[in-house]
């Protein structure tokens, strides 16, 4: 198929309408993103507009109207909230979802009895939709799941051949598409943010909720009511994960990272290559240029790309909403302990591969290290550990270590006893030193419960007949001792089982095997 790129003359415009009345494709700017239209009332070329982006058939279309009196006919009943907000936001970035009358097609309502009605402010969007003298269905003019076209650009690059014209009207002034709002509900819920907040909209109908999947997306078995609900969307083909931090966190977790992009604010200090959104706490800024962002990424050959979050609020929830479905709903979260546990039977190795996760800026916590302060350091404790296994255990009055672990390893109870006084102190201390990423190193991690504070564990695992060696050359034990040290632990299948991620330490290499963890963690 042969594409015209069409001006924004009157003659072009007239050209437009004649090819959308005839049943034809024209993608055209709207004020959000530049839409992909097709006669709302003609079933087979709304088909069309699916086969052309390769859009699921289940996701509704917005029917986008010239003048408010095109909307009676194609709803069941104008409500009094509708026509309040229809009053205050028309011509604007704002949908409104209503029951559909008989005239509006399944194939335009994904199968429901509702339609979504929009009358945009752009005035080449009006004159197009004027000139072809019937609604016009139009999602965003993009290939399915890709950014949403802001610049006519992108639109020549993914339907270029596929449709049978595109209008050329320079950039849109949203950069996201409308708010979508229902009114077939007992509430009126936003199902889609945009340029039109939640507070803009409840200064004229009053309480107005926010749909669960606006920010935490959809169940498999639900049924999308809105476009952009419930498949992945926005995305580049590079993969996007939202680093919540503030700008230092940010700055510092990005800077560690390696063959990696970041889609940061203006004025980040970030080192490796990068590409802006807009400005920090300036939402509006951000939401015109996060698709433009998002389709340059890809055109600089990212493959992985860590984005620092945006308000939730406001238009920033728009902005937030749009790169979360980018992002397949990847976040990492550095505003709290961001633990990966790290653990194995004594002699595997862990050491080894802490040292290097150290080496790679992660703040490594050593459990065995907290245990000697509080040894050290907490008389309370210590008293504690005296009433429980006696006087015998201190030299004086310094803890001998050994014979600690001698006499609570001599049994199954007599250990449990030893770990219900020293793990919540250990697990207390380590929350307080945490910050950004840190891996808690723990062999009792397990034993602790410590798992549960855990976004992931990597457990390292060792031959029997290695981790014997080296607990004999380490600790200065008989192999009596060291077998009876590693018989006190939990098993290897136990480790395995158990872990996110397993480490053999065997011959195979570590490093490779580590990089490649961190790889899918983070």
């Amino acid at each position: 198929m042969n594409t015209n790129i069409l001006s924004t003359s009157e003659y072009d415009i007239e050209l437009a309408g004649e090819i959308l009345a005839g049943g034809g494709l024209v993608a055209f700017p709207t004020e959000t993103v530049y839409g992909l239209g097709a006669n709302a009332l003609d079933e087979n070329a709304v088909k069309n507009i699916y086969k052309a982006k390769g859009r699921p058939s289940d996701n509704p279309l917005i029917v986008h109207v010239a003048d408010k009196s095109d909307i009676a006919p194609l709803v069941k009943e104008i409500t009094p909230k509708a026509q309040a907000l229809i009053d205050a936001f028309f011509p604007d970035a704002l949908t409104i979802i209503l029951p559909k009358s008989e005239i509006i097609n399944s194939t335009v309502s994904g199968g429901l009895d509702t339609v979504a009605i929009r009358m945009p402010k752009n005035e080449i969007a009006q004159k197009v939709i004027a000139a072809a003298h019937c609604p016009i269905a139009a999602p965003s003019a993009n290939t399915s799941g890709l950014p949403s076209p802001t610049k006519a650009k992108y639109v020549i690059d993914d339907m270029n051949g596929k449709i049978d014209a595109i209008i050329d009207g320079g950039d849109c002034e949203y950069g996201v598409e409308s708010t979508v709002i229902t009114l077939a509900t007992e509430v009126p819920t936003i199902l889609r943010p945009g340029a039109v907040t939640k507070e803009m909209i409840e200064a004229v109908i009053g309480k107005t909720e926010i749909s669960r999947a606006v920010l935490e997306g959809m169940k498999n078995d639900e049924v999308a009511a809105s476009p952009g609900m419930k498949y992945k969307h926005y995305a580049p083909k590079a993969k996007v994960i939202i680093v919540d931090a503030d700008k230092k966190a940010y700055e510092d977790f990005v800077n560690t990272r390696k063959n990696a992009f970041a889609l940061c604010f203006e004025g980040d200090e970030v080192n490796i290559p990068k590409l802006t959104f807009g400005r920090e706490n300036d939402d509006e800024s951000q939401a015109r240029e996060l698709f433009d962002a998002l389709r340059q990424i890809d055109e600089m050959g990212a493959k992985k790309v860590y984005a620092r979050i945006p308000n939730t609020t406001g238009v920033g929830m728009a902005v937030y909403n749009r790169l979360i479905r980018a992002a397949a709903f990847n976040v990492i979260d550095l505003k709290k302990p961001f633990f990966i546990g790290l653990t194995g039977p004594t002699g595997a190795g862990k050491g080894y591969v802490s040292r290097y996760l150290s080496s790679l800026g992660f703040n490594v916590l050593d459990s065995d290290k907290i245990v000697k302060n509080i040894y050290d350091n907490n008389p309370e404790l210590l008293s504690r550990l005296a009433t429980e296994f006696g006087d015998g255990i201190f030299d004086g009055s310094t803890l001998n270590r050994k014979r600690l672990a001698e006499i609570a390893f001599s049994s199954d109870e007599k250990r449990e006893r030893l770990n219900s006084i020293v793990h919540p102190e250990v697990i207390r201390l380590c929350e307080e030193n945490a910050s950004g990423l840190t891996v808690l190193d723990a062999p009792q991690l397990f034993e602790a419960g410590a798992e549960e504070k855990c976004y992931k564990v990597i457990s390292v695992v060792a031959p029997y007949k290695t981790r014997l060696e080296r607990i004999m050359a380490r600790d200065s034990l008989t192999r009596e001792q060291a077998d009876a040290r590693i018989s006190a632990q939990l098993d290897e299948e136990y480790y395995i089982n158990n872990s996110d991620f397993v480490i053999y330490n065997n011959g195979e290499n570590v490093e490779i095997q580590i990089e490649n963890i961190l790889e899918e963690i983070l």
